[in-house]
């Protein structure tokens, strides 16, 4: 397929034979990954040259890009074959992302012929501000008259400049304005400027004489900014929010601003108006038995705590700690069938996805892995978590877990590789082994060439600059950002950097793993003036990855714990508070004297 692609281009020197090696190359693929690849660059090649027919006949919408898509629609145009194009034309046009240049001649097309109209424009112009292409809608809202271009250009000005729209908007009472754009523009101000967005509330809802329901979503707005912020005048504006603009998402934040306010009456309001399923999750039914513990109701505190425990998870832990009991995972043994996996790794798709995986062709593998596993019955695509972790895809066998709702395999999900790695970073840095392997579990799922979309590298997702601060303090040789991707430099810088962010903040681990996710500065600004619970601090970390990543990476801890030590793990010390290091200090000092 690579020698026949390599013949296509560049478009003037290719030959008949290339079209025809790749036409016979594709009816014997047919569907396969390495035929869809191909497939794609004959009909570059083919639009490139304007072989238009034979584009249509080749064409599979499966295997096209945006680019391709609006080729096809192109290639109809010039063949003339227009008479059902329109509503193909208004599907491409009608998304909020900007489309390639390949479809500009079909959209003038759609121009010309009145198949895009000034309401398409301007219905499109909605779309894109919806996602937040400012640049994008002001082009497009340029193309309408004045008196429908004038509501989306102020639309981007209050998503632009929230705080000088707004004013514009206080200082000039009867300009028009619709009330989502309003909406979205007083978001971005609550969200970039809390404090101006409060002080501008009354005056907003004065001056627009806004009818409940628009106050109502107004304030809404300022109350979840603030619970973001861990402000106490939350709570005010959450009380003037209407029970009907509350939703699970709303009242999550509702009941977070109550908990960090020790409000723990609003805390059971707010968990008893979320929906029933989310009612029932494992956090929320936590934090009910917390609020009837604060309340004095032991009895049914403990009970809520029992039906927590059925849970795996990081409330389950801590349910545990607060009855004073170790936690033990519940093991579930995913049934092996050796026949059944031998067969399956005899599979063409997946003896291809084997070999390009040890080549490290990732993209292609994963293409062949999910071709193969399409065609599998239920029962085997369960076995097919088997074949991955059999042959050490660890990133992999999880996701097919994931994908089979298989979570409590502990032995089989959670592997131990790397272990002399892990085991020597863990005695440099003074660390827990059973943290490093949650770190490295969470940050990369096991993969030593793993990328993000930042540029963190490796096993525990150092970015370059990271490495080479640790590296400087703990006087090792200066990484290569090649270096990241080798697990005994990777795991070892991972772990000291764990190490520096637990000596700045007092030994506090769930401090330390929120700077290792969202930077040590951000972890800083959420630390309490005065100390508070651990699991109140976490619940009230403001974003949702980082808190998320805090809560899987302690649960991951007993896990690795309990697998490695076969014994029931004691969570009893998440229960301790949160506290800047600095008022730590301070009393410290006063306690002293």
């Amino acid at each position: 397929a690579a020698r026949i692609a390599q013949q296509l281009d560049p478009p003037d020197t290719v030959s008949p034979e290339a079209d025809a090696q790749a036409a016979t190359f594709l009816a014997q693929t047919s569907d396969e990954p390495v035929a869809r690849r191909l497939r794609r660059a004959w009909l570059t090649s083919l639009a490139d040259r304007q072989r238009w027919a034979d584009f249509i006949t080749e064409y599979r919408a499966e295997a096209a890009n945006s680019t391709l898509r609006c080729q096809f629609l192109a290639a109809h145009i010039a063949l003339d074959r227009t008479a059902d194009l329109a509503p193909q034309i208004v599907e491409r046009w009608l998304t909020p992302q900007q489309l390639p240049t390949a479809c500009e001649p079909v959209f003038q097309w759609g121009r010309e012929h009145q198949v895009i109209t000034a309401d398409l424009v301007e219905e499109r112009a909605r779309l894109v501000l919806n996602e937040g292409n400012l640049r994008f809608a002001r082009i497009l809202a340029a193309q309408l008259p004045a008196p429908r271009a004038e509501p989306l250009q102020l639309w981007a000005d209050l998503l632009e400049k929230p705080r000088a729209s707004i004013d514009r908007l206080l200082a000039q009472p009867q300009l028009p304005v619709e009330m989502k754009a309003l909406r979205a523009g007083w978001t971005r101000l609550a969200r970039t400027d809390v404090d101006g967005a409060v002080a501008r509330y009354d005056l907003m809802v004065t001056a627009r004489q806004l009818d409940a329901t628009a106050a109502s979503q107004l304030a809404l707005s300022v109350a979840t900014a603030l619970a973001w912020n861990r402000r106490p005048e939350a709570l005010d504006f959450f009380a003037r929010v209407q029970p009907a603009d509350l939703d699970d998402a709303s009242l999550e934040w509702y009941a977070r601003a109550a908990l960090w306010n020790d409000d723990w009456m609003r805390v059971r309001q707010a968990i008893s108006a979320m929906s029933p399923a989310q009612r029932e999750q494992a956090g929320w039914q936590y934090w009910t038995a917390r609020a009837a513990e604060q309340s004095g109701d032991r009895e049914l505190a403990a009970s809520l705590y029992e039906s927590v425990l059925t849970a795996d998870n990081f409330y389950s832990a801590m349910a545990a700690a607060r009855l004073e009991r170790k936690i033990t995972p519940h093991q579930q043994t995913l049934a092996l069938d050796k026949a059944e996996v031998e067969r399956i790794e005899q599979q063409p798709p997946f003896a291809r996805a084997r070999e390009l995986k040890v080549h490290g062709l990732n993209a292609e593998a994963q293409e062949e892995w999910q071709y193969g596993y399409r065609a599998l019955s239920p029962e085997s695509r369960r076995q097919a978590i088997h074949v991955a972790a059999r042959w050490e895809w660890f990133d992999q066998a999880i996701a097919t877990a994931s994908d089979n709702k298989v979570f409590y395999d502990y032995e089989l999900l959670y592997p131990l590789p790397y272990n002399d790695e892990v085991k020597a970073a863990a005695k440099v840095s003074s660390l827990d082994p059973d943290i490093v392997y949650s770190v490295l579990r969470q940050e990369s799922l096991y993969r030593a060439d793993a990328v993000s979309s930042v540029g963190a590298r490796g096993l525990l997702q150092l970015m370059p600059g990271t490495a080479r601060i640790a590296a400087k303090k703990w006087k090792l040789r200066t990484p290569t950002e090649r270096d990241l991707f080798f697990p005994a430099t990777n795991v070892r810088l991972g772990a000291l950097h764990l190490r520096d962010l637990l000596d700045r903040f007092d030994s506090q681990l769930a401090v330390a793993l929120a700077g290792y996710n969202a930077g040590p500065n951000a972890a800083a600004r959420w630390l309490p003036s005065t100390p508070i619970d651990a699991d109140r601090w976490i619940e009230n970390i403001p974003f949702n990855e980082t808190r998320g990543y805090v809560r899987r990476i302690l649960w991951h801890s007993v896990v690795f714990g309990w697998l490695r030590k076969q014994k029931p793990q004691d969570a009893s010390h998440w229960l301790a508070q949160i506290a800047d290091p600095a008022v730590r200090s301070r009393v410290a000092e006063g306690e002293g004297e």
